[in-house]
Formats: C-alpha cells, structure tokens, sequence
C-alpha cells in the first residue's frame, strides 16, 4: 500500500486516510521550491508523481533535499532524515500487518528497548515524586 500526499480517499483527505480510516501526516522530500513557494515534493518510497506542497505553515522556507510532515498537502513541519524514515517504516508496518504480513523488522527502532517518556513529562513526573 503506498500513501501519497495528494491521492485523495472516499473521506475527501489523502490515500492515508481511505486506507487507514484515519488522518495521518506522510514524510515527503522536496525536490524543488517553485517561485510560489510551494514546494514540489515526492513521497518518501520515491515513486510516484511529484506533488506540489503548501509550506506557509513553515516557520522559514524550504530548501531542496528537505523532509517535511506532510497532511493534506500542508507541510506541517520539517523532519530530519532518520526521523523520516522511521514514520515511513511505521506505515509500511501498519500496511504490512493490515495484511497478515511480518513487519517487526520495520519497527526495529522499538522492538528492542523500554519506552520513554518525553523529557516534559519526565520533568513533571520526577516533579511529582519530589511533591509526594
């Protein structure tokens, strides 16, 4: 199954959303910044036809060769290229399990370690041990 940022599903949103009955943001690299200031951008499984993007949402422009999260044709904000990949690996995951097929081998960044919180909540539970 692959997401592409401006195939649209039966719920008027993107492919993601008909194939998952959700919206979800999709990693896609940009290929160029066009004199608009969108951005012509392919998905991240390299195929497909480039789409051009919305980044006014953006707190600066693009640059060719970013990462950005995409919805509904709106950059949402950049990625680095590892944290692309990881989100992109995760839908491959959730379409390969959709389909009964192995896909532990696309979540090998959590198969093999404890879950964390994120630092601010870190912060507020040590706060709270502290505080009784």
């Amino acid at each position: 199954m692959m997401f592409t940022p401006a195939a649209r599903g039966t719920r008027g949103c993107c492919s993601a959303c008909a194939a998952t009955d959700m919206c979800i943001g999709l990693p896609v690299q940009v290929l160029s910044v066009l004199p608009t200031g969108a951005a012509l951008c392919r998905g991240s499984e390299g195929n497909g036809p480039a789409q051009p993007i919305d980044t006014s949402l953006l707190e600066s422009p693009p640059c060719t060769g970013d990462w950005l999260l995409v919805h509904i044709d709106v950059a949402v904000r950049r990625l680095g290229a590892t944290e692309a990949q990881q989100i992109a690996d995760a839908l491959r995951a959730v379409a390969a399990a959709a389909a009964g097929e192995p896909f532990e081998h696309l979540l090998a960044d959590l198969i093999e370690r404890e879950p964390e919180l994120p630092a601010h909540l870190q912060a507020e539970v040590a706060g709270r041990s502290v505080n009784g």
